[in-house]
């Protein structure tokens, strides 16, 4: 069983920035496929960012967010990570990183075998 753990949202201004993380145990890090996602209030949780298993050579994002978010891991911390710049006030949501056994990038939240509790980001105009 892999336990996830987020930290590092907040509130900021728009077009600052904040670096989420998601601590992972439990498990064999590396071979999982790791992802964030977010809901905002009212609306459906939607994919944001996720990244390979392994050295995570492969990324991929939300239209919404390339360009502005990163994702990347270090798999020696069992931690994997998103850069946020460029924040904007629709990026306010509930952010969550989701591990999956598939080792290769997934986009929808039911390819996801555990979820973290989830970490608030509040963006102000």
């Amino acid at each position: 069983q892999v336990q996830l753990v987020e930290s590092g949202g907040g509130l900021v201004q728009a077009g600052g920035s904040l670096g989420l993380s998601c601590a992972a145990s439990g498990g064999t890090f590396s071979s999982y496929g790791m992802g964030w996602f977010r809901q905002a209030p009212g609306k459906e949780r939607e994919f944001v960012a996720a990244i390979s298993w392994g050295a995570g050579g492969n990324t991929n994002y939300a239209d919404s967010v390339k360009g502005r978010f990163t994702i990347f891991r270090d798999n020696p911390k069992n931690t994997v990570y998103l850069q946020m710049n460029s924040l904007k006030p629709e990026d306010t949501a509930v952010y969550y990183c989701a591990a999956t056994k598939y080792g290769s990038i997934r986009y929808s939240e039911r390819s996801y075998d555990y979820w973290g509790q989830g970490t608030q980001v509040t963006v102000s105009s």
